[in-house]
Formats: structure tokens, sequence, C-alpha cells
């Protein structure tokens, strides 16, 4: 089993208030959601991971959701080129950052669009939806990338949701949590399910660290199917970065 020792993240800037979002939730409150990132950080510290902290950037609202602009694998780096214009400048900062871990570094070009929050890795396969923020081109130079790596991938279509990891997440031994619609997807059917019913759905975005599984917050219903299948629950409050339609994966970056 895999084990994940450094984390990078990046506080919320003020900004945050003007961040994209269709989620119809109101204003976040940043105070708030920096206490919410600082609750954060400490779980992933007693989940046995390394912080490497970035600054809060106001030039760009949605930054702290650092996930989108790379993905990182044990064998290389893919800088990804955002779907949404006005974050692709997050991509300068995490560069810098990854030049000091990673020696092998590829990046998706124009005309390709990737966020990395619609890649899922499951043992090694990589799993890229295709969204309004990751076009066919960008799954198709980060399919050409893994396998020069030696890693496969497979395209998964989306409709209604944002990113693929927004619907589904991989706990490890062959464990998949999963709304309804996603986990009838036929490259899902061999693993084990966790179904996410429709009111929780958002929960469907948890994510598993060592062991432990990190789960928002008020949604009981797959807290309880997720410990019932062997795994330590740890509930966060996330509430003010689901109002920008992020969540716990979203705002760190683990390799």
């Amino acid at each position: 089993m895999k084990k994940y020792n450094h984390a990078i993240v990046r506080s919320p800037c003020p900004e945050m208030i003007h961040g994209l979002t269709e989620s119809q939730l109101g204003t976040p409150l940043y105070e708030k959601a920096s206490d919410q990132h600082i609750s954060y950080l400490e779980n992933l510290r007693l989940c046995g991971l390394d912080i490497i902290g970035l600054d809060a950037d106001s030039r760009y609202p949605d930054s702290t959701f650092v996930e989108d602009t790379v993905l990182l694998t044990p064998r290389c780096a893919v800088i990804t080129r955002p779907g949404a214009p006005s974050r692709r400048g997050e991509i300068r900062e995490m560069k810098k950052v990854i030049r000091r871990y990673f020696t092998d570094i590829e990046e998706i070009i124009f005309p390709g669009t990737l966020d990395a929050g619609d890649v899922m890795e499951a043992d090694g396969h990589y799993f890229t939806g295709l969204s309004r923020r990751t076009n066919l081109n960008g799954a198709k130079q980060l399919q050409s990338i893994l396998g020069k790596y030696g890693y496969s991938s497979s395209r998964v279509p989306l409709k209604n949701i944002l990113h693929l990891k927004s619907g589904v997440a991989y706990l490890e031994n062959n464990w998949l949590v999963a709304t309804k619609s996603l986990a009838e997807f036929s490259d899902f059917r061999k693993y084990r399910h966790i179904i996410v019913d429709d009111d929780e759905k958002y929960a469907a975005n948890c994510l598993w660290i060592n062991g432990s599984v990190l789960l928002a917050d008020g949604f009981p219903k797959i807290r309880l199917k997720i410990e019932d299948a062997g795994f330590k629950v740890i509930p966060l409050d996330v509430s003010e970065f689901r109002k920008l339609d992020g969540g716990l994966s979203c705002l760190s970056v683990r390799f």
C-alpha cells in the first residue's frame, strides 16, 4: 500500500470571496475559511504528512485549491493547464515548488486544458474525467505523458459535475466511494463500491491518507458506510470551501 509523505497547500486569500462557483450557497466567510484551513493542515500532519505551505495569493481567488495545478506521480510531475483562464497564472508558483522535489516534470500545453481535480489514481491506473475544465486534448496529452512513464490511463465522460473527484474517490484496497451515476461507469465496476446517496453527494469528495479517510462533516450516512468498510474516518468542516465548489482533495497535493 502506498504512503504519502508530503502535502503542498496554499492558504486562502481574502479575495476568495470572489472565487468561481456554481454552488449558490452564498459568499464564503474568509475568516471562517482560514480557521477551517488551519484545521485541515493539522489533520494532514496527524496523518503523517510534512506540510509544504505556499503563501496566499490575492491575484488568484481560487488559488487555495492547489490540487488543480499539478498531478504528482511517483515517477513524474505534470504541470496542468487549468480550464478556467483566470486560474492559469497559479501554475507559475507551483512550478518553482515542484522543481525542488521532482526531476522529471511534464506540462500540458495549448490547446489542451486539464484540472488535476479531474484525475484519480487507483493502484497505478489514472482515470481522467472529461469535464468543462478538462478537454479531450488535455486528456490525450496526459495519457501520452503517463504512458511514457509506464502508467495506464483511461477517460471518464462527465455530466452535471465539476470534476471527476467531485463524485468519486479511491480509498485503496479496491474500495471506491462514488455517487450512484459514477458507480455505473463500466471501468469502475471491478471495484467494491461505497455508494453516496444523492442527498450527501458532496461528501463523495473524500480523501484517503495513510489509512485514514478525511470526510466532509455533516454526512452521517456515508460516514457510517466508510467506517463499516473498515476505515478510520476524520470528519472536517469545509463549509466555506464548499461554497466555491471545492472539497477536501482540492486543498492539497499529496505525494
